[in-house]
């Protein structure tokens, strides 16, 4: 049988353990990117890998990559997406993502089905795992005649305990500036039948607060709109749909200071000249940068030693140190400042945790609270837990739409069993399980 060939656009954080997986699996595959030194490292002299330069703007040439290849993994960022998947659609080529759908990818999902193609987006870790894993257990309710009363999703990336040792307790092992970048977003959320809107300026209050076997306490905050996935998961009975992210405590109260101090708005200003206490000053209308803590402490109503502020200092914002920038915008200046600070460090292990809360009824009467975990951990002399937990679900995607194992066309997620019970299972022989409890305690239900 010949070998097919796959192209990976993008050398991300992420794309590692997808080639030495297809690599390992007998494809041939070319990874298009501009950061063509870290392909080849990929690559790492396999006879079946190539590397192109390539940028992501240079459309005509991406319709030749597309052309000579079976199949397209998109992992570039997200704007790209759609003119990505419009190209496939004229070249009559499958594709997959790792992505959320947007509705202008949703919009191509006749054509797809028209083109006899599949669009496979959301299959990573969050989106991804998530929608998996729990489909499973919803799934399995259903098929007992039971309804899904309540049901929390709920996802982190994060240092290893052991590494969560700065006062935010965290460090980036993705994207740095989407994580911060999030921190903007605002949330919508059922809960115990009542819909709430969370502003952004509100994201980071009152967490809410649980026991991780194996990690310790975690605060949880909403993740962007859980309203959606009432539909998307087939569970119109939940009278509580909460999707959120998982961070140690230290992360929400210091975050919600920066927030408020506009430190991670995107409004450009002219900085020039300013020291990052004077920065810091700006932004709580202080024109003295002198006694930075205790202006900021009065701006927000904190006491001078809330934990926050230790933050705020141990990052450098109250420090008399020159900025050296001009116009530009307090996003780039704080989330920079982390990235200096918060990166996950040679030799230091990430995590991800993940946790589905369900509570079920049943006609006879009975309550059920179904528990579904994941803790997985990054090897620090080889690939991180989020790397892994990203790439390898999507691989094996790649894998089953290139063997015919998946049948669907059109623009799809994965919360078909078709698609998510054979990719979780293979993802157990990757040693990424998911651990189902049933018949938890009741005392063990969120809030």
């Amino acid at each position: 049988m010949m070998s097919k060939n796959i192209l990976i656009l993008g050398a991300g954080l992420v794309v590692p353990p997808m080639v030495k997986y297809l690599l390992g699996k007998g494809y041939s595959l070319t990874i298009a990117s501009n950061t063509p030194d870290r392909a080849q490292q990929m690559v790492d002299g396999h006879p079946a890998g190539k590397v192109i330069f390539w940028e992501a703007d240079d459309k005509n040439s991406l319709a030749g990559m597309i052309d000579s290849h079976d199949l397209v993994v998109s992992l570039l960022p997200y704007t790209f997406h759609v003119m990505v998947a419009e190209i496939c659609l004229e070249k009559g080529k499958n594709m997959v993502t790792t992505s959320y759908v947007k509705p202008e990818m949703r919009a191509l999902d006749q054509k797809a089905r028209q083109r006899g193609i599949i669009i496979l987006n959301e299959i990573g870790l969050d989106p991804g795992i998530d929608h998996m894993s729990a489909m499973r257990i919803i799934d399995h309710v259903h098929s007992k005649e039971g309804k899904i009363h309540e049901f929390y999703s709920l996802c982190g990336a994060l240092p290893a305990p052991e590494c969560a040792d700065n006062p935010f307790r965290y460090k980036f092992s993705w994207s740095p500036k989407g994580v911060v970048m999030a921190s903007n977003n605002d949330a919508k959320y059922l809960r115990q039948g009542k819909i709430t809107d969370i502003p952004t300026t509100d994201l980071f209050k009152n967490p809410l607060v649980t026991n991780f076997s194996g990690v310790g306490e975690l605060e949880i905050y909403p993740n962007r709109d859980s309203m959606q996935y009432i539909e998307i998961y087939g569970v119109r009975e939940v009278n509580t749909m909460y999707r959120g992210t998982f961070r140690y405590p230290g992360w929400c109260e210091s975050l919600d200071a920066i927030k408020a101090c506009q430190l991670v708005s995107g409004q450009k200003q002219d900085f020039t000249g300013l020291s990052y206490a004077g920065f810091v000053g700006r932004l709580i209308g202080s024109n003295n940068p002198s006694d930075i803590r205790k202006k900021t402490a009065s701006f927000l109503h904190l006491d001078v030693h809330a934990h926050a502020l230790n933050a705020m200092e141990w990052l450098g914002l109250f420090s008399n140190e020159p900025m050296n920038r001009k116009e530009d915008t307090p996003f780039e200046i704080t989330s920079d400042l982390m990235i200096s600070r918060m990166m996950i460090a040679p030799g230091e292990r990430d995590m991800v945790a993940m946790m589905h809360l369900f509570l079920a009824t049943y006609p006879d009467g009975k309550k059920e609270l179904i528990r579904s975990t994941m803790l997985d951990f990054g090897d620090p002399d080889d690939d991180t837990s989020v790397a892994r937990t990203v790439a390898l679900p999507a691989a094996i995607g790649v894998e089953m739409i290139l063997k015919g194992e998946i049948a669907e066309k059109g623009v799809h997620i994965p919360v078909i069993r078709g698609i998510y019970q054979p990719v979780l299972e293979n993802l157990e022989k990757l040693g990424i399980r998911m651990v189902e409890e049933f018949n938890v305690p009741l005392s063990e239900k969120i809030g």
